[in-house]
């Protein structure tokens, strides 16, 4: 249960990065440990107490198996958070050399 609700914590300390940092890196930081939080509660939420892989074998008994598919959607889930982070990277390289500044209530005041 600790594990949880760590994770959920972990979740929290991400999400309250993106609502209250002002630093689009920071923001951007905190969207990636929003995303390795979510992955990791996937993978919680898919483990069961003395199972066995999920692979299935000519002789062997058909025991409690862990479900594959969590696993299969962190999998693209990682691939979808490194595209959204190199995306949101090049955007605040290009707002950096536009305005000089990381800082996203300047970025706001500043029009053109």
């Amino acid at each position: 249960m600790i594990v949880y609700l760590l994770c959920f914590v972990l979740l929290l300390v991400g999400l309250f990065g993106v609502l209250t940092k002002r630093d689009l890196i920071k923001i951007i930081l905190s969207i990636g440990i929003l995303g390795y939080a979510v992955n990791l509660l996937l993978i919680l939420f898919a483990y069961r107490k003395d199972s066995v892989y999920p692979i299935l074998a000519k002789g062997k008994e058909v025991a409690q198996m862990v479900d594959p598919l969590p696993q299969a959607l962190v999998l693209t889930s990682i691939v979808i958070e490194l595209g959204t982070t190199a995306m949101l990277v090049a955007l605040a390289i290009k707002l950096f050399e536009k305005y000089q500044t990381f800082d996203i209530s300047q970025i706001r005041r500043l029009k053109g």
